[in-house]
């Protein structure tokens, strides 16, 4: 009895999951459905399949690509968010092994303050990060890269620590008695154990930093716009009309990266969360 109810509930649990991701993914089929239609036809009848009537081929992506500036903005964008979960999977990495190994009252003030981080809205400090960013010269593409290090380091920090937490001392201190330095030690030893939350942190802040619309917006405005900044304004048209064919394209183009780096390190995701909660 008590197996046909688990049966059961697993059954109700698979239904109502699949039944979530059919909602999450119904907007997504129809940003590409969408995407080779006449923009005519897109207000009027979003919901059918392109026919011979409403099917443009790829002139909705000629015209995202040529009228927009998107290439400009891929750019800027592919380059802020690689170098930006660069910098982060190594300065959270580093600043959380020494504040696990190096156990003082400053580092667990440290600590804390990084996990405090991650519950402070953006909007509370948006308009002075903005001022001081601008004070220090870091409204830039390559300037914004710190601070995205900023915002992302609390939770990166945490899970670092987490994990770090049950790896054992004695593998680095083997690595010291073979005379390796504190740097050899983390980069030969303890950054290789941490493969699986490297890969965890750096897809959950790609999928951040690459999406991310109100910071590049408040540090670049729109003399060095972003994917998702030139998207938001590089369709409109006199009078406030949009480009809707040409708006999917750019949207499909901006979905497909972050989508296939998902893709390719998502089986690492459960494992280092799962790790960094437990042993944290």
């Amino acid at each position: 009895m008590i197996h046909d109810r688990s049966r059961t509930g697993n059954r109700i649990a698979v239904i109502l999951l699949a039944v979530l991701a059919a909602v999450f993914l119904v907007p997504v089929v129809l940003v590409l459905i969408n995407s080779f239609k006449s923009r005519l036809y897109i207000a009027t009848d979003p919901f059918s399949l392109p026919d011979s009537t409403t099917f443009v081929g790829v002139q909705n992506y000629l015209t995202g690509l040529t009228a927009a500036g998107f290439p400009a903005a891929f750019g800027r964008s592919l380059f802020i968010t690689v170098a930006g979960v660069a910098l982060i999977v190594l300065g959270a990495s580093m600043t959380a092994w020494y504040l696990v190994r190096v156990r003082t009252r400053l580092t667990r003030v440290l600590y804390y303050l990084f996990v405090f981080s991650m519950v402070v809205p953006f909007q509370m400090v948006m308009y002075t990060l903005t001022y001081v960013v601008g004070r220090l010269g870091l409204d830039t593409v390559l300037g914004i890269v710190p601070v995205y290090l900023g915002f992302g380091a609390g939770l990166s920090v945490f899970m670092f620590a987490g994990f770090i937490k049950g790896v054992p001392v004695t593998v680095e201190e083997a690595a010291t008695i073979d005379g390796a330095g504190p740097l050899q030690t983390f980069f030969h030893v303890v950054f290789p154990i941490l493969r699986p939350t490297a890969v965890t942190v750096a897809i959950l802040n790609a999928m951040w930093i690459w999406n991310d619309y109100l910071l590049p917006y408040l540090v670049l405005g729109t003399r060095q716009k972003t994917v998702p900044v030139t998207i938001q304004i590089a369709m409109q048209g006199a009078y406030g009309a949009t480009d809707l064919g040409g708006l999917m394209a750019m949207l499909v183009l901006a979905i497909l990266p972050i989508m296939i780096f998902y893709l390719f390190g998502q089986r690492y995701i459960i494992k280092g969360v799962i790790a960094g909660a437990v042993k944290g």
